[in-house]
């Protein structure tokens, strides 16, 4: 959806320069032959599983988030400095944020004019923004965060907690903390100080930076330099003990809730992470990330973990007997690769991040002495409901069970069509050409015929589309 409406006099003067300099010039930044002057953004990334988020017009490529969190008043203060390249010739754009009051906006060294509409930031700059052309946007922000109830996963979003919050929460999270194009087809990297008071933890996505400490406020901060989609993003505060150390010569940061038993199955499963993290790395290629790490919190309102980027985030349920759960922090790692790494360009094809990482469990436990691959698949392919998709579940069943063991069973389908030799170079090469970006089924379709010289499209289709139970390969 396009936003109408008259063009401010200012842009349209500032059109008419445009074309008369692409007369002169074609190829010159914001230059196109066929100029039609400049237009507002889209206020929406056009997804169906997700409507109203993302936003047109522009490619973020950095959030700078500068933040404060009173967890006595739960009261967030923020400055985020985003930079971005226009994609059209733009006069105006939309950020996605929820539940927080608007300061100043700036575009580039200009105060620009803004107002808020259903969850969203509308920026009107002083003057057009030519395609092609870099600029940042700086947003003052505050206010007491919102939390997202009532979805598929459970609560999410930014929850108060008795000790602080976690934001968290797929796919709406990111916009109740901070001013986003929230939509994983536009990934950015990411730096990130919060200020929180003296004894409580900060932690987030990516490396550590050096803390420093003034008038009884801590600030810690991360940087995540790989492009990250915005659901990955994480925010955890609280009364937590810190693991900092290392592995295979980067940077691993652990956290438990100090709430959660100290030698219990939660830090004793975080602590097999690197172990994991090398055996997935030797079926789908080099860790893709600067960090390693995990976070397992006590609120019960987060009954999910997440594949927060670098570090994901474990909910207490998954340790309720106190004993290790190394099939959740696998499947979270595998995302990694299958969701962080390589992301969705649309929700539709989820069943690319949720399939394999339900696949990886079944790699891991079978490394680990368990069942095999192959008899998980059997147990899964007789216990499956076919009448359910993978591909394109709806937005009521995208996070069903199709969605997640029928995309495994696919998974392990290929591999006993094409054998293992050819199936693991699929893996690897998928995360090595696709590093860092976006891809759809088609493209990872596109990419397995490739690799293994024969056509699949029928074998994908029977096995995440198809209404039967297909024919054991």
């Amino acid at each position: 959806m396009v936003l109408t409406g008259r063009t401010p006099a200012r842009h349209r003067l500032a059109a008419a320069v445009t074309a008369l300099t692409c007369a002169i010039a074609v190829g010159a930044a914001g230059c196109t032959s066929d100029d039609d002057g400049f237009r507002p953004g889209a206020v929406d990334a056009g997804d169906p599983y997700v409507p109203g988020r993302g936003n047109g017009g522009y490619d973020v490529t950095h959030y700078g988030l500068d933040v404060r969190y009173d967890p006595a008043a739960d009261r967030l203060t923020g400055r985020a400095t985003i930079t971005a390249t226009a994609t059209q010739d733009l006069s105006r754009f939309n950020l996605d944020l929820a539940g927080l009051d608007v300061g100043a906006v700036t575009v580039g060294d200009a105060p620009a004019e803004h107002h808020r509409t259903d969850g969203e930031l509308v920026v009107t700059p002083s003057d057009g923004l030519p395609r092609g052309r870099s600029f940042t946007v700086a947003v003052q922000y505050a206010g007491v965060p919102t939390a997202v109830t009532g979805g598929e996963l459970g609560s999410g979003g930014f929850l108060h907690t008795a000790d602080g919050a976690v934001a968290l929460g797929q796919p709406d999270s990111a916009a109740t903390w901070f001013p986003v194009n929230d939509h994983p087809s536009d990934k950015a990297s990411y730096d990130l100080a919060v200020t929180v008071p003296d004894g409580l933890s900060a932690l987030s996505n990516g490396v550590p930076g050096p803390k420093s400490s003034a008038g009884g406020w801590t600030t810690w901060r991360w940087s995540e330099r790989t492009p990250m989609a915005s659901y990955l993003t994480t925010l955890v505060i609280g009364d937590y003990r810190v693991v900092s150390g290392s592995h295979a010569g980067r940077p691993m940061v652990t956290a438990v809730a100090a709430s959660v038993p100290a030698t219990g199955g939660a830090a004793r499963s975080l602590a097999r992470t690197g172990a994991i993290v090398d055996f997935l790395a030797s079926r789908f290629g080099p860790y893709p990330f600067d960090s390693y790490g995990g976070i397992v919190v006590a609120d019960d309102r987060i009954g999910y973990a997440l594949e927060t980027q670098s570090r994901p985030v474990y909910g207490p349920a998954f340790f309720a007997d106190d004993q290790p759960n190394l099939g959740v922090v696998a499947h979270e790692l595998a995302h990694q690769w299958f969701g962080d790494s390589v992301s969705l360009s649309r929700w539709g094809d989820i069943w690319l991040n949720e399939g394999f990482a339900s696949y990886a469990e079944w790699l891991w436990e079978e490394h680990d002495g368990g069942r095999t691959a192959q008899r998980n698949f059997e147990l899964q392919y007789a216990a499956t409901d076919w009448s359910q998709p993978s591909v394109e579940p709806g937005r009521e069943r995208m996070f069903g069970t199709a969605v997640y063991k029928r995309g495994a069973l696919a998974v392990h389908a290929l591999r006993r069509t094409v054998g293992d030799d050819t199936f693991f170079r699929i893996l690897r090469t998928w995360t090595a050409e696709r590093a860092g970006g976006n891809a759809t089924t088609s493209d990872f379709v596109a990419l397995a015929e490739r690799v293994a010289n024969r056509q699949l499209r029928p074998l994908f289709d029977a096995w995440l589309v198809g209404g039967a139970a297909p024919t054991l390969p």
